[in-house]
C-alpha cells in the first residue's frame, strides 16, 4: 500500500489548527516519521507565532510610523482633504480655461502622490545596509512558499543568482491597499535592494515603467499580475542597473 503523503494545503491548514482531531493527528504522525518537513512545518509556525505576535503588539519602533492604523488613517483624512482641495481649484481654473485647470491638477497631484513612496519608507527602515531591524524570514527559506501565502500570484525575478545576488530575508507590512510584502537581496559585496510588492491603489490603475531618485536611492516601479512593484537600490549601485535592465528599464 502506498503511504497517503499530505499536501501543502493539509499542513498549512494544520499550521493555522483548521484540522479536526483525526486528520491533526494523521499529520503529527507522518511529520514524526519525516523530520525535515517537521522542520518545514515547524519553521512556518514560527512564521504565523511572529506575524500574530507583530499584528497585536501596538508598540511599534518610531521609524515605522508611517505604517502605524492610526498614521495610515490620518494620512488617509489628509489626502481626502488634499483631493477635494483640488477639485475646488480645478472648478475655478474651469472659469479661466480648461488648459490652465489641467496644469493645476496634474502639479497639485505631482505634490501630492509619489508612485510607491512606501517602498522606499520600507527600504530604509528594514533593508539599508546595516539596518538590524527584524525580518519575518531569514536566508535559505523558501521565499516562494512565503510569499504564496500572503500576496498570491505575485512573483519574484528567476536569475537574480546569475547576478551575483542571495535573498536574505522577506518583511510582511500593512499598506493602505492591504498586506505588502518586502523582499531584500544582498550581493557578495554587502550592497542590497529591494522588492515592494502591494495590491494597487484605490484607483486600481495599474503603474506604467518608471523610475525616481528619492535622495540617494532609486526606486524603479511597474505594475503586473494585478500587483504593484518596485526594485530600490542606492543610486550608485551598479547592480540595481543590471536588475533595471533584467526587469526592462
Amino acid at each position: 500500500m502506498s503511504e497517503l503523503i499530505p499536501g501543502e494545503s493539509d499542513l498549512h491548514a494544520y499550521v493555522d489548527g483548521q484540522l479536526d482531531a483525526e486528520r491533526r493527528q494523521w499529520i503529527e504522525a507522518w511529520l514524526a516519521c519525516h523530520p525535515q518537513d517537521a522542520r518545514r512545518v515547524e519553521g512556518w509556525k514560527q512564521d504565523a507565532q511572529a506575524l500574530r505576535a507583530a499584528l497585536a503588539s501596538r508598540a511599534l519602533p518610531p521609524a515605522s510610523l508611517a505604517l502605524e492604523p492610526a498614521h495610515i488613517r490620518q494620512r488617509l483624512r489628509a489626502r481626502r482633504r488634499s483631493r477635494l482641495g483640488v477639485a475646488a481649484a480645478l472648478l475655478v481654473a474651469l472659469g479661466v480655461g480648461s488648459l490652465g485647470g489641467w496644469q493645476a491638477r496634474d502639479l497639485t497631484l505631482a505634490e501630492h502622490e509619489k508612485p510607491m513612496a512606501d517602498a522606499v519608507q520600507a527600504y530604509r527602515l528594514f533593508a539599508a545596509n546595516g539596518s538590524a531591524a527584524p525580518l519575518d524570514t531569514r536566508d535559505g527559506e523558501s521565499l516562494h512558499g512565503w510569499l504564496g501565502r500572503y500576496l498570491e500570484n505575485a512573483s519574484l525575478p528567476a536569475d537574480l543568482d546569475r547576478l551575483g545576488l542571495r535573498s536574505v530575508g522577506a518583511r510582511l507590512l500593512a499598506t493602505e491597499q492591504g498586506a505588502a510584502a518586502l523582499v531584500i537581496y544582498e550581493d557578495a559585496q554587502g550592497h542590497r535592494l529591494s522588492f515592494f510588492i502591494r495590491p494597487p491603489g484605490a484607483g486600481r490603475h495599474p503603474l506604467p515603467h518608471g523610475q525616481r531618485l528619492d535622495g540617494e536611492l532609486m526606486t524603479r516601479y511597474w505594475s503586473e499580475g494585478g500587483y504593484n512593484y518596485a526594485l530600490v537600490t542606492r543610486s550608485d549601485d551598479p547592480q540595481g542597473k543590471q536588475v533595471g535592465q533584467l526587469l526592462g528599464f
